[in-house]
């Protein structure tokens, strides 16, 4: 099934086109660019769970273009790679609370029977397909091992 969220990219970037919103166009351009390139090395039309993967990844690597800029010194550069994070995260699923991961959590370290620290890969696995795109890997690994070490 064709995804929707690439759909929805593939609208946006027209509708910014015909808004003269250079900036929106520009970053939805570069999205559209990273599925299709998926698509084509793939060689099969993206579902909404391979676009949302692709659409994480883009989002890391402008993440990561922050912090380096932000330890640069490069405002201008930061609140370039802000403005489009914004853009971005229009189609990400809405970020995780800390209350509903550390439920999940608290359930994956029950139903692992994890004892301590070294059972965290087990609880990983259990809780990253449950958080589907909706926390980071490193604030979930965050959670589990204050869990496992009992904070």
């Amino acid at each position: 099934m064709p995804s929707e969220i690439a759909a929805r990219v593939k609208s946006d970037t027209i509708a910014a086109m015909k808004a003269k919103e250079k900036e929106r166009l520009g970053v939805l351009r570069q999205l559209g660019a990273a599925l299709k390139q998926v698509e084509v090395d793939k060689r099969e039309e993206l579902d909404d769970d391979g676009a949302l993967k692709v659409i994480q990844s883009y989002a890391k690597k402008v993440k990561d273009t922050l912090a380096a800029a932000q330890n640069a010194d490069r405002a201008e550069m930061a609140a370039e790679a802000e403005a489009e994070l914004v853009i971005v995260q229009e189609y990400l699923p809405a970020e995780m609370d800390d209350d509903a991961l550390a439920a999940l959590v608290v359930d994956a370290v029950a139903e692992t029977g994890a004892a301590g620290p070294q059972d965290m890969g087990n609880v990983m696995k259990a809780v990253m397909p449950k958080v589907a795109g909706r926390a980071d890997g490193g604030r979930v690994s965050a959670m589990v091992k204050s869990k496992l070490l009992g904070r």
